[in-house]
């Protein structure tokens, strides 16, 4: 049995797991609100809008593709960062306090972005159908506008990724 006052504890501490899979399950939970939201939001937009204009309805659910692809980042950094949580072997923990933290922010960086950009999708996907289908040469409009919103998203994925991937000392150098 380690002792409480040795080294080990203060760079491996037994809560690190915790903190690893809670990033893990913030990227997902956050992402998927953010997803959720864009393709509410932006569906309501599209069956207003297809009351009127029915055939341009398939052409309208771009917002709504990449409302869920927004959930695919969370998915993404989740699966990767709860993979790189370790368990312990009897007493000696296998998992940093480092790699805690960083499974942490790399799950919040990415889910709190998909948040934003599900929000912004949302928004932007609602009002652009409409407008569209009123004045077809906004379409573009939308679009890059939506490319734009998107990439806040992917912006978050990348930087949870790379805080993610870091990686302290293993913990059985401390010993």
């Amino acid at each position: 049995m380690l002792d409480l006052d040795s080294k080990v504890w203060d760079k491996c501490s037994p809560t690190a797991p915790f903190w690893g899979f809670l990033g893990a399950a913030n990227a997902l939970i956050f992402a998927n609100l953010g997803a959720a939201y864009g393709t509410a939001k932006s569906g309501i937009g599209i069956q207003i809008m297809g009351v009127s204009k029915p055939e341009l309805v398939m052409k309208s659910v771009i917002p709504v593709v990449m409302a869920g692809v927004i959930g695919i980042y969370g998915l993404i950094i989740a699966v990767i960062i709860g993979n790189n949580v370790m368990a312990p072997e009897g007493d000696v923990p296998n998992y940093s306090s480092y790699d805690g933290y960083a499974g942490f922010a790399g799950g919040m960086t990415c889910g709190l972005s998909g948040l934003a950009a599900g929000i912004s999708i949302g928004i932007a996907g609602d009002t652009g159908v409409r407008a569209s289908a009123a004045q077809p040469k906004l379409f573009v409009g939308m679009v890059l506008i939506l490319i734009f919103s998107e990439a806040l998203g992917l912006y978050g994925l990348i930087v949870g990724l790379i805080l993610a991937s870091k990686k302290g000392q293993p913990c059985d150098s401390y010993l």
